[in-house]
């Protein structure tokens, strides 16, 4: 298991792979985001997207599914997270796209409240299959810190 302690500030990872459907974007609109441009190509074509485009709030949900699966692959015992801080949507994300994940870690700390938990701190940035960074945002995640008698990893 990867606890607090065992995550460094600087560290790097990339991660995921997640091909965007034109199906998933029109119910994902349907349901969340039910802007003309994220349901009709017509619609799209008058905007400045140009054509079909992703909710923000899906390009997000997206995010999350990447790494959620990076968490689970690398046995963290991540706690949630109380929110994410500047978040940009930079570029559009369109039906066809392929997102992938990078972050850094740029701080943490021992919550002063919940010593078994610490927060890490992390800017996540999301590139299309062309190097387009479209989204990027800082994220606040709350870790289990190691308990007494786990072995480091």
């Amino acid at each position: 298991m990867q606890y607090f302690e065992d995550i460094a500030v600087g560290a790097t990872a990339a991660f995921g792979s997640y091909p965007v459907t034109r199906d998933e974007v029109i119910a994902f609109a349907e349901k969340y985001d039910p802007q003309p441009f994220h349901l009709s190509d017509e619609a799209a074509a008058k905007t400045h997207f140009g054509r079909l485009s992703a909710s923000g709030w899906h390009s997000c949900a997206m995010t999350m599914a990447m790494l959620v699966e990076h968490i689970g692959e690398h046995r963290q015992a991540s706690l949630g997270s109380p929110g994410i801080d500047e978040l940009k949507w930079l570029k559009p994300v369109y039906p066809g796209d392929t997102l992938r994940c990078v972050t850094e870690v740029l701080g943490k700390r021992v919550s002063a409240s919940r010593p078994e938990m610490g927060i890490v701190k992390s800017r996540m940035q999301v590139f299309n299959q062309d190097d387009v960074m479209v989204m990027t945002f800082v994220s606040n995640a709350l870790m289990q810190t190691r308990p007494t008698g786990a072995p480091a990893s």
